[in-house]
């Protein structure tokens, strides 16, 4: 099976200052791995016409698709469309379906009078295939050059994820996809990238040259993804799959979940299908574990409430941790994060409870308690478990190491309980 490569272009002056952070490149790369695309570059230029053309050159010398974003919005800065015009060579016309649905989205949805910038969204090249935008009023643009496709896409990231599932992946695979492609991925966690490559390595010498293996490691876990391209739907699945099992023998001490899908949601899932709920006590994580949980949708099932308790006076008051322990061992030891669990476990009476406390830098260090020093405890109705650890790294991922960990931490306690998935 050929190797088909693409080109994800992002416009924008916002993205080249920092201003605004390109997500839209990782779910777009995500998107078309799955399908079989290969990425050969992420290009960030700025809403310049000579770069847009620059870029676009770049990238049809090795690339049979370009995909781009951003810039067909209804200001002066957005030049996208016109400059894809040009290179084109295409002349600019009113496209009357795409007046349509914009009249409709004024009058209708947002119940506001429609004004000449908003009429120049239905202004695109006379030489491409306009694609609706159903949640928007900028449509995506498609054009093709000697086999080869460039699809322009607004930058707004929900409306460009709907254009992609809607369009976009099903043009590419009809035109460019013949073989069949399959990925298998696994979570692990507890054990560094270096490690765990030494653990598999002779298991990954030998790997069939069809199924490539990659490494994608994540404040303490790391996910495994197996790949493999060919002609044959039923010979591809075959022989991942059982490349996969061998996978998942090897590291089963580490293995957290056979399938892509983030820790949070993992314990999410554990918790659900298993009628548990939980409470988390957090200081040094400032909310981050319940954060965590409460972003997938659901989480009411599961998920009782968080008590964030940064201060000494909130500890002490909020979840009953004695003033004597907090002065004499202070809020970064075993015996206030105990206190800590089995009070809300208490308080907001659920089945599992979290709770941490660490120096999360950059100050803050003793002698005795040094930067990135953690406590975590976990606790049923039954038992609590405390244990520390000492991260070394920056305060954002000393908070990742310690969100990854106490999470860690409750799935495994959960499967000794006789939970599972």
């Amino acid at each position: 099976m050929n190797k088909i490569y693409a080109t994800i272009i992002t416009i924008g002056d916002e993205l080249l200052i920092g201003q605004v952070i390109d997500t839209n490149s990782a779910y777009i790369a995500q998107a078309l791995n799955k399908i079989g695309i290969v990425i050969k570059q992420r290009i960030a230029i700025a809403d310049d016409e000579n770069d847009i053309h620059q870029a676009l050159d770049t990238a049809f010398s090795h690339s049979s698709i370009v995909l781009i974003t951003g810039g067909l919005g209804p200001t002066a800065d957005d030049i996208t469309k016109q400059s894809l015009g040009k290179y084109f060579g295409g002349k600019m016309i009113l496209h009357q379906p795409t007046l349509a649905h914009v009249q409709y989205l004024f009058e209708q949805v947002f119940k506001k009078p429609m004004i000449e910038r908003n009429v120049q969204q239905a202004v695109v090249p006379d030489n491409c295939v306009v694609l609706k935008n159903e949640k928007g009023t900028a449509p995506a643009l498609m054009f093709e050059k000697e086999n080869k496709i460039c699809i322009a896409m607004p930058g707004v990231p929900f409306e460009m994820k709907w254009i992609m599932q809607e369009h976009v992946l099903s043009i590419i695979q009809e035109k460019f996809i013949t073989g069949f492609v399959a990925h298998k991925t696994l979570l692990t966690a507890g054990i560094g990238e270096s490690f765990l490559a030494e653990l598999i390595k002779d298991w990954e010498n030998n790997l069939p040259p069809t199924i490539k293996l990659a490494y994608l490691p994540k404040f303490g876990m790391v996910r495994l993804r197996l790949s493999s391209f060919g002609e044959n739907q039923v010979t591809v699945q075959e022989l991942i799959n059982h490349e996969f099992e061998q996978l998942k023998t090897l590291v089963k001490d580490y293995l957290v979940i056979d399938d892509d899908i983030p820790l949070e949601l993992v314990l999410s899932e554990l918790l659900r299908k298993n009628n548990k709920t939980l409470a988390t006590a957090e200081s040094c994580t400032g909310g981050s574990i319940a954060s965590a949980i409460t972003t997938h949708a659901g989480a009411s099932d599961i998920f009782s409430g968080g008590v964030v308790s940064y201060s000494y006076y909130s500890k002490n008051k909020i979840l009953q941790v004695p003033n004597e322990v907090l002065n004499t061992q202070g809020a970064v030891s075993k015996e206030t994060v105990e206190y800590m669990v089995k009070n809300v476990l208490t308080l907001l009476n659920t089945d599992y409870a979290i709770a941490v406390s660490g120096i999360m830098g950059p100050g803050g260090a003793t002698k005795d308690k040094p930067l990135g020093l953690v406590w975590i405890a976990i606790a049923n109705k039954e038992n609590v478990i405390a244990k520390q650890f000492q991260f070394k790294y920056d305060r954002e991922r000393n908070i990742q190491h310690t969100i990854v960990t106490a999470m860690n931490m409750l799935r495994k306690l959960m499967i000794e309980d006789g939970c599972t998935l």
